[in-house]
């Protein structure tokens, strides 16, 4: 299952985002299909609320909702602004999960999940992990869409999803050493224990995250909706031992050596 999501995001990415092959485009993948099947937290909160493209001048991927500024500046610049025809919004939710937003956006949270998801898939089967990667990201989308419920910005992205991976492989498999490469002048490996390594992933993202508070919108804050990752790490964290059923044979009759790579 795990390299069944892997190849399914990989194939919306290159198949249906349209992401650019030239290292001198400004623009790495087309931002109508964000905007379409992206999750607008403004969208979910406001059921019934029409969106249609920003006006000239914003983000190309910035969609802009009725009963707001940005919305009647657009109304203002353009008779007919462009409509945005996305499904319903509660499943943009799930749509949202298998786009990126660029080439190293897709490739590091893949990364991320082909280290860590086929351990924890093994612990609870296929079915049981398609279901808790899903709700990990649908707790993801809705810990950002609360702190930053008025955001116009689209959430896309497995990273949330991801983080409840990472968040239930804390628990199951805490002293698994991770072969990490460390910069410092030169290039070197270490194997660091897991339970080290997620804290120190988790810790990076609620530094940035209580920042977020001041300003919520995800398209203010450089993109990065650590809000996600905080919640879908806390999920993967709460409800692991629910769906898992056992434990690697080898991790268990390893000691702390159990590797990861």
């Amino acid at each position: 299952m795990t390299a069944a999501i892997i190849a399914i995001n990989f194939f919306v990415f290159l198949f249906l985002q349209g992401p650019s092959f030239s290292l001198s485009s400004g623009q790495e993948v087309d931002s109508k299909p964000i905007v379409e099947y992206g999750a607008i937290p403004y969208r979910i909160t406001h059921p019934g609320k029409d969106c249609v493209l920003a006006v000239p001048g914003t983000p190309q991927e910035q969609p802009a909702c009725q009963g707001t500024a940005l919305y009647r500046e657009a109304q203002i610049s353009s008779p007919r602004p462009e409509r945005i025809r996305q499904p319903p919004a509660f499943l943009t939710i799930f749509t949202s999960m298998f786009m990126h937003g660029g080439w190293l956006h897709i490739i590091f949270n893949m990364l991320f999940l082909w280290i860590f998801g086929n351990n924890v898939e093994d612990s609870m089967g296929r079915v049981r992990y398609a279901a808790f990667y899903l709700l990990g990201g649908l707790a993801a989308a809705a810990t950002q869409i609360a702190v930053s419920p008025d955001s116009q910005t689209p959430l896309v992205g497995a990273s949330g999803a991801i983080a409840g991976v990472l968040g239930g492989y804390a628990l199951l498999y805490p002293r698994a050493r991770i072969l990490t490469a460390v910069f410092v002048f030169f290039i070197f490996f270490v194997e660091i224990p897991a339970l080290i390594w997620l804290g120190i992933w988790i810790f990076l993202q609620f530094l940035p995250a209580v920042g977020q508070l001041a300003s919520p919108d995800v398209g203010s804050q450089g993109g990065v909706a650590y809000f996600a990752h905080l919640g879908g790490f806390l999920f993967g964290l709460a409800l692991i031992k629910l769906f898992a059923q056992r434990r690697s044979a080898s991790y268990l009759g390893a000691g702390p050596r159990y590797p990861v790579y």
